[in-house]
């Protein structure tokens, strides 16, 4: 009994933890969330509907660029 009480703590203690992991975007540099932090900026959209959110390490350098008419 004491076995099967075990085993059943421990599976919904892995179940909390694997629920708890976030999806990840921008080549593995972002992650998925609601809402992101002051220093992150978001430029693509996850699968989930989420922001992807990204540091400012793993940001884009872009330029203003002229466009000519």
């Amino acid at each position: 009994m004491k076995t099967l009480l075990l085993t059943l703590a421990a599976l919904v203690l892995s179940s909390q933890v694997i629920a708890g992991s976030t999806e990840k975007c921008w080549s593995l540099h972002g992650n998925c969330r609601d809402t992101c932090s002051r220093n992150e900026k978001v430029y693509v959209f996850c699968l989930s509907g989420k922001l992807c959110c990204v540091k400012p390490k793993f940001q884009p350098n872009i330029s203003p660029q002229l466009i000519k008419a």
